[in-house]
């Protein structure tokens, strides 16, 4: 009798942790172009997946650091395998994804910040210009100099679309402001990152912000010794980093809980699924600095009411 207790409390244990994949997902995958410990976009994307995992009864596995000549083998090797939903974590993955999910029709296929869906490939992205806008309005008002920097690592449609959205703000805020654009070619190195900053810098820059991942941290210490502002990404950075002036929290868990709920429950389609500053779960600004002041503050709230209401559009480039 106490053997028979302990197998039906496993069964139905079993039962309840399968009940939200039952008609949807039952094993996930992740594959990153870098660390999950690099407190950033990657991390953010290993803890979306597997926290939902946790939460809505389905298998979660990953791959960490697949540089672009592993992507083929690394997404194929989770489809022959039977995972029903495998996730490139980048925009840089989506020729990659577009190859394999031709090879593997029955498995689902999602990219993070990609661009393009099929039958089995969805893509989730955040609208970039949207919140870009609102940093380049903070800098662009916050510059003594009249010069500030982005800095970002690859070309692809969330760097140009970030690009794009903080010279329109910053320019909002200040139409004779100039935009330093650095493209480093690489989102983890710390040095390339310091060194993007410090020539920014040495050009007049007094606002930066780093869009890369580990690489932000190299950027942040050309900052800090310098005496200028930073701009935060992924994360209220101010935390971390005093001289932040404001964040664009860029919330990969959020967003990826929001597909992956749809993923479970059997609902995720082959479509884009896109945050914009109206998902607050998913895209928000993070907190002021105190030099800021409140008048810039109050219009940064306005553009926010204003883009949520559909009175102020930032479009893609």
């Amino acid at each position: 009798m106490q053997l028979m207790s302990k197998l039906l409390a496993g069964l139905a244990a079993l039962m309840l942790a399968g009940l939200a994949a039952a008609d949807g997902i039952e094993r996930a995958a992740i594959v990153m172009p870098g660390s999950i410990s690099d407190n950033g976009w990657n991390q953010a994307g290993f803890e979306g997946l597997t926290k939902a995992g946790d939460a809505l009864g389905f298998e979660a596995a990953f791959s960490e650091s697949v540089h672009q000549p592993e992507q083929i083998e690394v997404l194929s090797d989770y489809a022959r395998r039977g995972y029903d939903l495998v996730i490139g974590h980048g925009g840089e993955f989506q020729d990659a994804v577009e190859r394999v999910a031709a090879r593997f029709p029955e498995t689902m296929f999602m990219v993070n910040n990609g661009l393009g869906t099929k039958d089995n490939i969805a893509n989730a992205d955040f609208h970039f210009n949207q919140i870009a806008y609102l940093m380049g309005y903070v800098a662009g008002s916050m510059s003594d100099t009249g010069t500030i920097g982005i800095i970002a690592a690859q070309q692809f449609k969330f760097t140009t679309d970030t690009v794009a959205g903080y010279e329109a703000g910053a320019k909002a805020a200040n139409p004779d402001v100039r935009v330093l654009v650095t493209w480093t070619g690489d989102w983890d190195d710390i040095a390339k990152g310091k060194e993007a900053a410090l020539n920014q810098i040495s050009q007049g820059a007094d606002v930066v912000w780093p869009t890369m991942d580990s690489a932000t941290l190299g950027s942040m210490q050309a900052v800090q010794e310098k005496g200028v502002y930073g701009i935060g990404i992924y994360r209220d950075a101010i935390n971390e980093w005093p001289e932040i002036l404001q964040s664009a929290i860029l919330d990969v868990r959020g967003n990826m809980r929001s597909y992956l709920e749809l993923a479970a429950a059997g609902k995720l389609e082959g479509a884009l699924y896109r945050a914009d500053m109206g998902n607050e779960l998913a895209m928000r600004i993070g907190s002021f600095h105190p030099d800021i002041p409140v008048d810039v503050v109050d219009e940064v709230n306005k553009l926010i009411d204003a883009m949520k209401s559909g009175t102020l559009v930032v479009n893609p480039q």
